[in-house]
């Protein structure tokens, strides 16, 4: 095994708690009216708010290992910042990037940088992770080509797109926006999980 992919195993192996259940939080009312309508509404009002930022716990595995840890991802427009790490260890690695690319921090070996971001991530630690369309799937909005489905509450429950399936459950108000709290996007055997702790409307630029 490369030392960049154990290194990657070691980080994320080692918490299996990270996405332990948190406490059930009151469920919001169903929406009224149509649900496409109630989700371009949603969309113009996080328009409003180029600059978010999240944090929370990820869990991801490749059908064969599996790890979590502590995600903290970072927007400001078209660019990002995401840094995954091991509370006990303090160990981790970030990813940032936009339009002109993407670099790779924290593994050992040193940066890389290239062109696409989710290919940087597997290369250094085989997980499949949609790094390029998280910064509008975290927000359950969709992309160019992307199919979405509602569910009975009239809120969007599922996107597919570029080969994943994204789930959305634990809906909760921020900052008069509604934002989910569990994101699960599946990709054949690949699977990322994440539980949202805390949004951030507004935040400053990564």
């Amino acid at each position: 095994m490369k030392p960049l992919r154990a290194f990657a195993i070691v980080v994320l192996a080692s918490l299996a708690s990270a996405c332990a259940t948190q406490p059930a939080k009151p469920a919001l009312p169903a929406l009224v009216g149509a649900p496409e309508a109630n989700q371009a509404a949603r969309a113009t009002a996080l328009a409003a708010f180029p600059g978010w930022s999240m944090t929370g716990r990820i869990a991801v595995t490749n059908g064969q290992q599996g790890g979590s840890g502590r995600i903290e991802w970072r927007q400001d427009g078209a660019r990002y910042a995401a840094t995954l790490s091991a509370p006990v260890t303090r160990q981790g690695w970030r990813v940032s990037g936009g339009p002109d690319g993407a670099t790779l921090e924290g593994m050992a070996g040193g940066p890389r940088s290239g062109p696409d971001a989710a290919a940087l991530v597997f290369e250094a630690t085989r997980w499949r992770v949609p790094v390029d369309a998280l910064g509008d799937w975290l927000l359950a909005l969709q992309r160019d080509g992307d199919a979405a489905r509602f569910g009975d509450d009239g809120r969007i429950d599922r996107i597919e797109g570029e080969g994943w399936v994204v789930s959305y459950a634990d809906w909760r108000a921020v900052q008069g926006v509604e934002l989910p709290g569990r994101i699960e996007a599946v990709q054949g055997v690949a699977k990322v999980r994440l539980v949202v702790d805390d949004w951030t409307l507004g935040a400053a630029a990564p």
